[in-house]
């Protein structure tokens, strides 16, 4: 994993007393996450967990004839997307124009911006990167005519010729942005047809928002999305709105939850032109110990799979007080973890002396957080952290812990660090 980036004392989770190193040579430190090398709290990824979601959902995909452009906002790590890449993934996907910058420099020649763009800001920043990379290729979500006139009239202010790639985005009524209707979505389509500002280059949606983590409510929800999307695709493909000039149509969806329910989109080949699957989950990479993780769990069982995705991402935090019997505070709180889904989960239990890492009583729970501390309630009368222990933290949705921390170790299975990624929020 090359990371050309400089840790110091400015970074939290780097030790103040440690003299700055070049991100590939953290290595050489001989660091050990449980020997009190660095200072907690400090999150962490284990290598072995990303090596092995990789390859999971590079095969997943392969196997399903579909390709793959994973959300790098979910890391916002140029280290992590280049490793996307070299993995097998067709593009990266990214909410806006500024995140997108990250998957450039990590080398994508492919990006989707599954968000709608129209600003003059972002659509200057969009085509300058478009004149600065030569072979890029962006692709965009349109959902209104309004949005498409503002973009015309970019275009004829600006007087250049670009002319720019769009997806169609159908949405959900209540939920997010996209076209509410068919009739809605085929109108827009047409204008899109017509426009010299924007091409169409084929339709997307996204499931993950009607997903409650029940079979049989997820299939029923997520299947009428798809069907409304094939219908649409095929009444697009009938009017011949696609623009000229592409092989093939893109069709996009997928979060990270109940990605296996859309592959009938993604399979397509009921259409004038080739059909090429877009999946965009982002949250495979790491996983997490909650809500993905209870999602992916019914991904394997309503597919059959042997094996799933592994929880990669922990943050451990240091055991500061036991003011009182059965509640000790961690010296981890908001400012570290996810919380917006699920409280984080104690993983594993390290003794302050001890190097071995152990599962914690099922009993110990996180049951609030601070700004700087976690509340861990346990039962009095068992097994109890001391001050001066460490306790793993498992996340839910790990989108919101990578925003929190400006670098992450990569660790060995033993706690040894071996690598470290940054991000760029």
């Amino acid at each position: 994993m090359a990371a050309h980036f400089t840790l110091d004392g400015a970074l939290k989770g780097w030790p103040l007393t440690a003299p700055a190193c070049a991100a590939t040579e953290i290595g050489a430190r001989r660091w050990n996450v449980l020997a009190g090398d660095l200072p907690l709290p400090l999150a962490v990824l284990k290598r072995s967990a990303l090596e092995h979601n990789l390859a999971w959902m590079q095969r997943y995909v392969a196997e399903r004839g579909v390709w793959l452009a994973p959300h790098g906002k979910t890391t916002m790590s140029p280290e992590l997307c280049a490793m996307q890449l070299a993995s097998g993934a067709w593009g990266l996907t990214f909410a806006n124009v500024w995140q997108a910058r990250v998957g450039i420099a990590a080398g994508a020649q492919r990006i989707l911006i599954a968000n709608e763009v129209l600003q003059d800001a972002d659509l200057d920043a969009l085509d300058a990167l478009l004149a600065q990379h030569a072979g890029l290729r962006v692709w965009f979500l349109v959902d209104s005519l309004r949005q498409l006139a503002l973009i015309e009239d970019w275009a004829q202010r600006r007087g250049g010729s670009r002319v720019l790639n769009v997806l169609l985005e159908l949405g959900i009524p209540g939920q997010r942005t996209g076209c509410r209707t068919q009739e809605e979505a085929l109108l827009l389509a047409r204008a899109i047809a017509a426009s010299a500002a924007a091409r169409l280059c084929g339709i997307e949606c996204y499931e993950g928002l009607v997903a409650t983590c029940d079979s049989a409510h997820d299939a029923r929800a997520v299947t009428d999305l798809v069907q409304r999307a094939l219908a649409l695709a095929k009444a697009v493909d009938a009017e011949n709105l696609w623009v000229d000039g592409e092989t093939e149509i893109l069709l996009s969806a997928g979060g990270s939850a109940v990605f296996d329910l859309v592959l009938p989109l993604l399979q397509c080949q009921q259409l004038s032109r080739p059909v090429q699957g877009v999946l965009r989950s982002g949250c495979y990479l790491t996983h997490d110990h909650g809500n993905y993780q209870r999602f992916v769990r019914l991904v394997a069982e309503r597919e059959g799979l042997p094996e799933s995705l592994q929880p990669a991402l922990t943050v451990w935090a240091l055991v500061q007080s036991v003011p009182e019997a059965g509640l000790a505070l961690l010296n981890a709180g908001r400012r570290d973890l996810s919380f917006d889904i699920d409280l984080p989960k104690p993983v594993g239990w390290a003794m302050r002396t001890s190097r071995e890492v152990q599962a914690p009583p099922q009993d110990w729970k996180i049951t609030a957080l601070n700004d700087q501390h976690a509340y861990l309630r346990f039962d009095p009368a068992g097994p109890a952290p001391a001050v001066g222990d460490r306790v793993e933290l498992g996340i839910s949705h790990p989108c919101t812990t990578f925003d929190k921390w400006r670098w992450m170790a990569v660790v060995e299975d033993d706690g040894a660090v071996s690598g470290a990624i940054h991000t760029c929020f």
